[in-house]
């Protein structure tokens, strides 16, 4: 059975690499997500700042967005060093070999083959190891994690997702339904012509269509219907059982992406609780979350060698870090923490998280380019009683809000 499911998932991909992706489209946009931004992975993994060359393997890079996005990062900056592609699927490979080069990228190596034999095809001591959305389509993911991280190096760390249970109710019972009425021995356009007639006669009941959290069916094309409710092998995780996994190849969760989800302080507001909910593991915790939210359908997260994981991260302990906002401009955030606060909405989730007075003054200054030390001298200039001690315990409670919301990154 595990040899027929193999044959079905390798001709779903060369059927319907994934994501759909057009090479004309690298003129107008670069696609980013998490993980695997450079200045993000450098934040997590790092203490702020990438090794010197970096060496980072994709595995289960489909049509591309997680290499194209590091290698362009990495050029942007200057930053040398490979971005390995590894993939089964020659038709996705094609896809993503045809989006560096509308690019121009030059640090790209791609290679064919299964993550299973990363060591032998691809070689060990990678500072960066990318696997997004692939260990929950393996027969065995702790296998293939294992052999993720035999490729990895000590001081190295890696950035991935799997599914999330919670969040993707329905999926499973349509993955059944088609395995019965679209079974894995037709033809991909056979499979997918009548999984499309099976969604179309769902009814309103059904949970799938009732669900609000998973839409690659309605916005990912034929490829995105099929790779979310046609797949062969396909599985899902909570929060404990993604830490088993983790765990099982001597790894463990530096953070999870967006830490504050993962928070029971997030929903709770009662005393009593929360004495309880703080006095709980770090897992206990992070489940105790999931279980509140009931939404999330992925879990993403940076892992590291379990020696390191507790140290990772960079923390806001010098003025040497610059401060790097994702995806908005200081004066722009600055104006939304005037309030006092800032508001954010994940999957139907309403995150509130106070700010402090010098909020606005700080965010104001940060350009991805002004490091502590500057920002603090030049709000100085204007309060000359505001000493470093006083900025880095304003700038600490700023970083707490903006962390959680994975808004704000730190580099040396």
């Amino acid at each position: 059975m595990s040899g027929d499911r193999d044959d079905a998932v390798a001709a779903h991909y060369a059927a319907y690499p994934y994501p759909a992706r057009d090479p004309a489209d690298e003129k107008r946009r670069l696609i980013e997500g998490s993980p695997g931004r450079l200045p993000e992975i450098e934040h997590y993994l790092f203490q702020g700042r990438a090794p010197r060359p970096f060496r980072a393997l994709i595995a289960g890079g489909g049509s591309g967005d997680a290499a194209v996005m590091l290698s362009q990062h990495m050029t942007d900056r200057g930053l040398d060093g490979e971005v390995v592609y590894l993939d089964l699927s020659e038709a996705a490979r094609g896809v993503a070999e045809a989006r560096a080069a509308a690019r121009g990228l030059a640090n790209i190596r791609f290679v064919t083959g299964s993550l299973l034999d990363a060591r032998d095809l691809v070689g060990d001591g990678f500072d960066y190891v990318d696997c997004c959305g692939v260990l929950h389509h393996l027969d065995t993911p702790e296998a293939g994690l294992a052999a993720l991280r035999s490729v990895l190096s000590d001081d190295g760390g890696m950035g991935v997702m799997v599914y999330g249970a919670h969040g993707r109710r329905g999926v499973y019972d349509m993955q059944a339904m088609a395995d019965l009425l679209a079974p894995h021995d037709l033809a991909p356009a056979e499979r997918l012509a009548a999984g499309k007639r099976l969604f179309a006669e769902l009814p309103a009941s059904n949970w799938l269509k009732r669900n609000p959290f998973v839409r690659d069916h309605l916005d990912g094309g034929d490829a995105g219907f099929y790779d979310l409710l046609l797949h062969a092998r396909d599985r899902a995780y909570d929060v404990p059982g993604f830490d088993a996994l983790v765990r099982s190849a001597g790894l463990a969760v530096v953070s999870y992406i967006e830490p504050a989800l993962y928070e029971p302080e997030t929903y709770l507001k009662d005393r009593n609780l929360l004495a309880r909910a703080a006095a709980a593991s770090p897992v206990e915790r992070a489940a105790l979350a999931e279980n509140l939210a009931g939404v999330m359908s992925k879990h993403t997260a940076y892992l590291a060698p379990t020696a390191r994981a507790a140290t990772a991260a960079a923390v806001p302990n010098s003025p040497e870090f610059v401060p790097v906002l994702r995806d908005v401009s200081g004066p722009k955030l600055a104006e939304a923490a005037r309030a006092g606060r800032l508001t954010s909405e994940h999957m139907g989730i309403k995150l509130i998280r106070p700010t402090p007075r010098l909020a606005p003054a700080i965010l104001r200054r940060i350009d991805g380019e002004a490091n502590l030390g500057a920002i603090h001298g030049d709000i100085q200039a204007a309060d000359s009683g505001l000493t470093w001690e006083k900025f880095q315990a304003a700038f600490e409670d700023l970083f707490h809000a903006l962390a959680g919301l994975n808004m704000i990154w730190l580099r040396r």
